[in-house]
């Protein structure tokens, strides 16, 4: 059967399709729209129809909306109880009412009957629960916000969920976090990660008082009282700059969170006595909370939805209508579920662009002779990365062994300066390179000690705090990366590149050829591989 997920519902709008129980595609909106989140400039922006992802994801298994079985839209209106906050939610309801009539419009041929709504918490624990690698496992979810929670603790035994506890709003572990990071000058349901890397240069001097705001309640829950964020720092402006002051109420908040979610977590163990946890939702992005869930935390295993945001709501929800009709779900094959262009596409945008190329017989070689060179490398291969890490598919990539290429990039990127880049290593060397971690750490989600006699020889991915983001990189998941990754070893010692998204500040990380080239072209950008072929800049601006 096939099964066509949607979220639409608060920000990043997307689509994934399954068919008989395997993920066939799924992607962003954004990618399409070029609006990251999927957020336009008008009240209702983040509403927007994933109509070009969904329409994207049928061309990719060859089908029309009159072969889909069903559609799951992940929020269900029933489920909303109106609160005081005002019209908003009364709107977001009254939206997702008529989802179905939108839908059908978008999709020509789609029966409106065909339309059904899955929970907003029960969709990010399926595409955890479900897309993950165990049958049975205990799953936490925690995020803004549903139609009426903020969480829901549970179990997956043979692919059937158990809810265990889920917390009402108004209170909120992600609104917290998303209302500290607006006061912090960052966009907030966008920016949770700056306050992240913020994190790292204060000290959590405002502990003690956050916890008697922020703490659990024994049952599984929380609470989140009402907090005046002037207190502890004087609220900034977009861009504006920060003080100690401001680090360290990241500091603080972000400390915080990690010991409540270790609160949550013990809870969940003892009621399920599972071995393996399974994460979803925008907190468990929180790459810098799960390691220390994963390191303090009872569970042995951890695994995290690689679009553990909204995003993933349109996988959880197609998943939970396969195994609702009987198919059970394999796991996910991994993040390259976008979209992929065959060499030809790529060569003909390259002629319409009129810009000169070579392919090079060994383009992992070729690449790392220039990264050895310590130019900067746009790279553009195989089919895109869903969710928001760039994961060696659409990603900048320069060599780690010079401190200022932290710089260099944050400035191609036109980001703060505050922000550490990451590393992608050979899996085989990652154990003797970086502690503290899960090893293999293919997407990005949990941050890893450098070993002090690495730190200095790859400066450029070393946070302030001694840590580094990984990912890990095997000859068999990505034989072109890992063969860059060697030949780059070959020739300067280092196992490692810095890898970082393939985009600038404020738009979505680059997905198809047009991107590519615009971003090249916009940026002090040194080469271009896009595909088996590679652009470099002086030969194209000495044409």
């Amino acid at each position: 059967m096939r099964f066509l997920g949607i979220n639409a519902v608060f920000h990043d709008p997307a689509a994934a399709l399954v068919v008989d129980g395997r993920i066939v595609a799924a992607a962003e909106e954004e990618r399409f729209s070029r609006r990251k989140h999927g957020k336009r400039p008008l009240a209702f922006s983040a509403w927007e129809l994933p109509e070009q992802a969904a329409a994207w994801c049928l061309r990719q298994a060859g089908l029309s909306p009159e072969d889909i079985d069903a559609v799951a839209y992940s929020y269900d209106p029933a489920l909303v109880v109106q609160r005081p906050e005002g019209d908003w939610e009364d709107l977001r309801t009254k939206y997702a009412v008529r989802a179905p009539a939108f839908l059908s419009t978008a999709l020509p041929g789609l029966d409106p009957g065909q339309v059904g709504y899955v929970p907003h918490h029960v969709a990010h624990a399926a595409s955890a629960g479900l897309a993950g690698p165990w049958r049975d496992c205990a799953v936490l979810v925690c995020d803004g916000r549903g139609e009426n929670v903020s969480h829901l603790a549970g179990r997956y035994r043979d692919g059937e969920l158990e809810v265990l506890a889920a917390q009402e709003l108004p209170h909120s572990l992600g609104l917290m976090y998303e209302d500290v990071t607006e006061h912090l000058g960052f966009l907030r349901s966008s920016d949770e990660y700056k306050v992240m890397a913020l994190a790292s240069y204060g000290r959590p001097r405002h502990l003690d008082a956050l916890r008697e705001l922020i703490y659990t309640t024994g049952d599984g829950g929380f609470r989140v009282e009402p907090i005046d964020w002037g207190g502890y720092a004087k609220a900034l402006r977009k861009n504006a700059p920060w003080t100690s002051d401001h680090a360290d109420l990241a500091a603080s908040v972000q400390t915080r969170l990690e010991e409540v979610l270790l609160e949550l977590v013990r809870w969940l163990h003892e009621r399920t006595g599972e071995r393996r946890l399974a994460l979803a939702g925008g907190v468990a992005l929180n790459c810098v909370a799960n390691t220390r869930l994963l390191d303090e935390g009872p569970f042995e295993e951890m695994w995290v939805q690689p679009a553990a945001g909204d995003s993933g709501t349109a996988l959880g929800g197609a998943l939970h209508l396969a195994h609702v009709h009987g198919e059970p779900a394999a796991p996910m094959p991994g993040a390259m579920l976008g979209r992929g262009f065959t060499d030809e596409e790529l060569g003909a945008w390259l002629d319409v662009a009129r810009v000169p190329y070579t392919r090079p017989a060994d383009l992992g070689a070729a690449v790392a002779a220039e990264l050895a060179a310590d130019r900067i490398v746009a790279w553009f291969q195989g089919r895109s990365e869903y969710g928001p890490r760039a994961l060696g598919h659409r990603s900048l990539l320069a060599h780690p062994g010079h401190a200022r290429n932290t710089e260099r990039l944050n400035d191609v990127k036109g980001r703060e300066q505050f922000r550490p880049i990451a590393p992608m290593v050979l899996e085989s060397r990652a154990a003797e390179i970086f502690g503290r971690g899960p090893v293999p750490s293919p997407y990005m989600l949990f941050v890893h000690d450098v070993h002090p006699d690495w730190a200095p020889r790859i400066p450029a991915v070393v946070h302030v705090d001694g840590t580094a983001r990984i990912q890990t990189v095997s000859h068999a998941g990505d034989p072109l990366m890992a063969r860059v990754l060697t030949e780059f070893e070959a020739r300067t010692g280092l196992p490692v590149v810095v890898n970082t998204s393939l985009n600038t500040a404020g738009r979505p990380m680059v997905d198809d050829p047009r991107d590519a080239l615009e971003c090249f072209g916009s940026s002090p950008v040194d080469v271009l591989a896009l595909g088996p072929y590679l652009v470099r800049r002086g030969e194209v601006f000495a044409s």
